[in-house]
């Protein structure tokens, strides 16, 4: 079973409120960016990637959580962040019965997750000297001139 079947087969089983709240953070967040990808991690947690962790979500008794895993750095100008608020890396989003998703905010929050970690993939990929290969290459062309 893929994880965006796995994703399916648990919106379906939570026959309350929680379930359409699940389904509309989900619409959204694929809305966001056709190149999201799901995947199912952690023993059964639907999280929602592009180019690294964009978002998990977990149903719990009383709420439907969604923990954004670099939300500290992000901006949130929609004041959707409403929980884990002390932490320096996680914010999530936590949506209680008669709530409402606010699927713009939402997508933007998506998309504002999206250019955090592509700008972090790109600082990986810059290409980094040794020192020690540096100091070498110097002498070396040093040596040569002389």
């Amino acid at each position: 079973m893929t994880p965006s079947e796995k994703i399916d087969q648990l919106i379906a089983s939570i026959a309350d409120w929680r379930g359409k709240i699940f389904a509309s953070v989900r619409k959204a967040i694929l809305a966001a960016d056709k190149e999201i990808v799901e995947e199912w991690k952690w023993m059964g947690s639907p999280v929602w990637e592009r180019d690294g962790i964009i978002a998990v979500a977990n149903a719990h008794k009383g709420k439907v959580k969604l923990t954004f895993d670099h939300g500290a750095k992000l901006p949130d100008p929609d004041k959707l962040f409403n929980a884990g608020l002390e932490g320096n890396q996680r914010r999530a989003i936590d949506f209680f019965e008669g709530d409402k998703v606010n699927a713009t905010a939402l997508k933007a929050l998506v998309r504002a997750a999206v250019e955090f970690n592509q700008a972090r993939k790109a600082k990986k990929k810059a290409p980094v000297k040794s020192t020690k290969k540096a100091v070498a290459l110097k002498r070396a062309k040093v040596s040569q001139t002389k």
